[in-house]
């Protein structure tokens, strides 16, 4: 019964599974399955509940959800393709006379500072 469940929930909500695998942007699978969701969630409201304040409440849980799906890939995407930005913070006092930056592929190299500058916040 379980695995019952299990390749029934995959048919529906697994983009590679699905009838939606054969568009190949991936994007545009993502947005289809959010006006579903939203389809959905009005129709459970309305059929099931009989009140609009459910459909209120399902639509801003199902935008909040993806939302944070939506996020949450950024994030392993940016790891993925750019993981020098979550690296170390650099903040060497003046003492050391340089800072380290990054260049456009991520890799470091030394910023000196001005010899005349005295530096600090709150000059």
């Amino acid at each position: 019964m379980r695995k019952f469940v299990v390749d029934c929930w995959n048919a529906i909500m697994d983009h590679e599974k699905n009838p939606l695998r054969n568009i190949p942007d991936l994007n545009v699978r993502h947005m289809i399955m959010q006006i579903l969701a939203f389809m959905w969630s009005a129709v459970f409201a309305l059929q099931f509940a009989n009140a609009y304040y459910a459909f209120a409440i399902s639509s801003i849980a199902h935008i909040v959800f993806l939302a944070a799906v939506v996020i949450t890939v950024a994030t392993f995407k940016v790891a993925e393709k750019q993981p020098w930005r979550f690296g170390t913070y650099h903040s060497y006092s003046r003492t050391r006379g340089y800072t380290i930056a990054h260049d456009d592929k991520g890799n470091p190299y030394k910023v000196y500072f001005d010899k005349n500058d005295p530096g600090g916040e709150h000059e």
